[in-house]
């Protein structure tokens, strides 16, 4: 449920040429299956516009790795403010959440750390450790908590004219996070779904695969995801329905403006 805009709305070009556009813009789009919420053991599956936005700034950079604002950058070592985002959930759609509150769609902002392992002509090893503020997208706006999720991510270009992004992670996140998707107050309690109180810390692994090509002025791109909440602090929660869980996105843009401005490939 996380990332989807960096996985599927952004990314960057397949090419082997020295300059490439500042920007690009196009429009298309893309089918979602998402869990209601990372645990649940019921899914939605999405058709959505796909915008693809590309813009390959000094600073502000929106690709492959997802849209972020470059506050340092050296050979290896680069520090820049990445996103997030997360689906709404209607309870009356979730067994599980029946006669409680909806979900509201979250955005999550904060400062990201990458470091280069390894990388050699067609591939780049990286660790990076993201840590983000979450707030509810909704009428009135509410902080929910924060995340971190460090991971390692393995970035796999040109095979065949295709890119291949491979990322394993862990998360973890405050009570605060957690309690939004996993308590259950005395309120909403029922003889199946016991009272629960929330706590932070770790909230188990994913696994990702992500590829993308262009061919001409089109964009196709995929991910899927694997998710497990072994060993979550919240796994006992009555709302966690599921432990394991796989997620998968395709879509397809339209690129229709670029940029007469070029600047340098960063491949």
């Amino acid at each position: 449920m996380k990332r989807l805009l960096p996985l599927l709305a952004l990314s960057a070009m397949a090419t082997h040429a020295a300059e490439l556009p500042l920007w690009e813009l196009g429009l298309g789009a893309g089918v979602l299956n998402l869990p209601h919420y990372r645990g649940s053991d019921q899914s939605h599956t999405w058709l959505l516009p796909v915008p693809y936005v590309v813009y390959r700034g000094h600073i502000f950079k929106a690709d492959r790795e997802g849209a972020r604002a470059v506050l340092y950058e050296s050979n290896r070592l680069n520090f820049d403010l990445s996103v997030s985002a997360s689906a709404p959930t209607r309870s009356d759609d979730n067994v599980a959440r029946r006669g409680m509150a909806d979900l509201p769609p979250t955005f999550e902002v904060g400062p990201n750390l990458n470091y280069t392992l390894a990388r050699d002509t067609h591939w780049k090893l990286d660790l990076r450790a993201p840590v983000r503020a979450a707030v509810t997208l909704q009428s009135h706006p509410r902080t929910i908590g924060w995340t971190a999720t460090p991971n390692i991510n393995l970035d796999l270009r040109d095979l065949g004219g295709w890119h291949l992004g491979l990322q394993a992670a862990l998360l973890y996140a405050d009570r605060r996070y957690n309690a939004h998707f996993y308590e259950v107050a005395p309120a909403d309690a029922l003889p199946d779904r016991p009272a629960y109180a929330a706590r932070g810390g770790f909230g188990g692994g994913q696994l990702i695969a992500a590829t993308s090509r262009r061919f001409g002025n089109t964009w196709a791109g995929a991910f899927v995801k694997y998710d497990t909440l072994n060993g979550a602090v919240f796994a006992d929660s009555p709302l966690v329905r599921q432990r394991h869980h796989w997620s998968f996105g395709v879509a397809f843009s339209w690129v229709f403006a670029a940029s007469k401005q070029t600047v340098p490939s960063a491949d």
